[in-house]
């Protein structure tokens, strides 16, 4: 009785080109399938959807910014004019006082004499 045979390296090589030829032969077969080339066509068509979808997310957010940017600017500008209208008005509140304590102390000096 005769033992197990290895197959020899001759037969080996030509068993993996074939196995290589059977898969490439399966590979292009796939590739000239019409649904293949649907499903291409419609990962095609979602990849650009994407890349709009995506650019119109970035315009918002860039207008988003623009107005909180314009906002602030504006938030700032009505700050400053109701700190220099509060510093006006604290002026004409010290002068007023002024003026009353310096007509009381003419007041005075002029009982007295």
């Amino acid at each position: 009785m005769t033992g197990f045979k290895e197959p020899s390296l001759a037969e080996r090589q030509n068993a993996a080109a074939n196995a290589r030829k059977t898969a490439l032969k399966k590979f292009r077969a796939g590739a000239d399938d019409p649904a293949f080339a649907q499903r291409q066509a419609d990962r095609k068509v979602s990849a650009a959807e994407r890349t709009t979808a995506k650019k119109a997310r970035d315009i918002q957010k860039a207008e988003a910014k623009t107005r909180g940017a314009e906002l602030a600017k504006q938030a700032v500008r009505d700050a400053a004019e109701k700190a220099a209208r509060d510093l006006a008005e604290d002026a004409a509140r010290g002068a007023e006082r002024k003026a009353g304590r310096d007509a009381r102390y003419a007041a005075r000096k002029a009982r007295k004499r």
